[in-house]
């Protein structure tokens, strides 16, 4: 089987995996406690309801780009929360301590890996429709 067609579902599926451990993570913040802080609580539980159901919408065949643009703005918006929260403060909040949490780090990763990973699909699939484009230019048919 050819590779190039592998690349696409792979790409989909690690981008829904890093997208659900992101969701999974601020879930269980959100019950371990971020669930008392004004705002931030609620936040919290959105962040993690939206990486689920974008998750399962990449999964559900070639989303269109308007799903892939949801979930690497959900990663996005958590890592510019974490940052914004360790800075300047998120609605008063603000984290403090010089190292963060392990749950932290491995968010951090799974939102990074998020963007990563549907940066890299998405160029695949411009560089399939750049290979396809002179074929049909040309009055030959795409396979």
């Amino acid at each position: 089987m050819n590779t190039r067609r592998l690349l696409a579902p792979a790409l989909r599926s690690a981008a829904a995996a890093t997208l659900a451990v992101s969701g999974y993570i601020h879930a269980q913040l959100y019950i371990d406690g971020y669930r008392f802080i004004h705002v931030i609580g609620p936040l919290f539980l959105l962040q993690a309801a939206s990486s689920f159901a974008l998750a399962v919408l990449l999964l559900i065949g070639t989303p269109p780009l308007l799903v892939r643009i949801a979930a690497a703005g959900a990663a996005l918006g958590a890592l510019g929360g974490f940052v914004a929260s360790r800075t300047v403060g998120v609605f008063g909040f603000t984290e403090h301590g010089l190292q963060p949490a392990p749950q932290a780090v491995l968010s951090l990763l799974a939102e990074a890996g998020t963007l990563l990973l549907l940066t890299l699909w998405q160029l695949s699939l411009t560089r399939e429709t750049r290979a396809a484009r002179p074929a049909v230019r040309q009055g030959l048919p795409v396979r």
